[in-house]
């Protein structure tokens, strides 16, 4: 064979091995690719891409605010101090009451079944709460939930629209704020609102010396109670009534 056929077989032979391997490197990148693809990612940026759509259709809401009154069965969404609309709710049962004070949007997603068409949820720190849809819209303008704020389905709908994570909410119930449900003896065990804002006030009295409150009342909660009461001349109680109430200076005027 000659020299030149040699030459052009060589050079034959590495066109082919740079063809394989570059096809090698191929599959090997494109099986890379598809182990790091994470499940669900796909879907995740389409429904970015859906909820951007959602807001880009409201221009006009620049700083949205809810604002949910138990007592009326009401929601309100505001623009600043601007009323956009307003809607009838569902709210907690006597035994799961709907947590009162002022909490943030902190995610929303598009639900189904018994949570309706949409969930918008709140940062409450004793459990999981938020607004959402219903597959019982007889239940609007009654107290029938686990504490969450229901909607019909096309008023919660619109309602997404408006709202961003991070939008605040504030929840009442008449005109007392945490204490909206009333005075109710708190006892070891008990979470809520009332139990949030006697934390925060024993807190505030250089108490209970933690940086994240809660609403749970717990032991370090009780310690803190206990020292308070010692200081004020008062019975030691791990029940907090009305003595305890007016000497952190809870009041509820009629």
């Amino acid at each position: 064979m000659s020299r030149r056929a040699v030459l052009l077989l060589i050079s034959i032979l590495y066109i082919m091995i740079i063809f394989v391997l570059g096809q090698n490197i191929n599959l090997l990148k494109n099986k890379f690719r598809r182990e790091k693809e994470v499940p669900g990612y796909k879907e995740y940026i389409e429904y970015v891409a859906w909820e951007n759509m959602m807001l880009i259709e409201n221009p006009d809401c620049k700083d949205p605010k809810i604002l949910i009154d138990v007592s009326e069965k009401t929601l309100y969404i505001l623009d600043g101090n601007k009323l956009i609309n307003k809607y009838p709710v569902a709210t907690g049962k006597s035994s799961t009451p709907t947590p009162l004070g002022s909490w943030k949007v902190v995610n929303k997603a598009r639900w189904g079944g018994g949570f309706g068409t949409r969930w918008m949820g709140l940062n409450v720190p004793w459990g999981e709460y938020g607004i959402h849809g219903t597959s019982s819209p007889y239940s609007i303008g009654t107290s029938a939930s686990g504490g969450c704020i229901r909607m019909f389905n096309r008023d919660v709908e619109d309602l997404y629209k408006y709202v961003k994570e991070g939008t605040p909410v504030a929840i009442i119930n008449g005109l007392f704020g945490p204490f909206g449900y009333g005075f109710q003896t708190i006892s070891p065990g008990n979470i809520g609102a009332d139990v949030l804002e006697v934390q925060s006030r024993l807190r505030a009295y250089g108490y209970y010396d933690v940086d994240h409150l809660d609403g749970w009342y717990g032991p370090n909660m009780e310690r803190a109670l206990y020292e308070f009461q010692k200081d004020h001349n008062l019975a030691k109680d791990p029940h907090i009534g009305p003595e305890t109430f007016k000497a952190l200076g809870i009041v509820i005027m009629d």
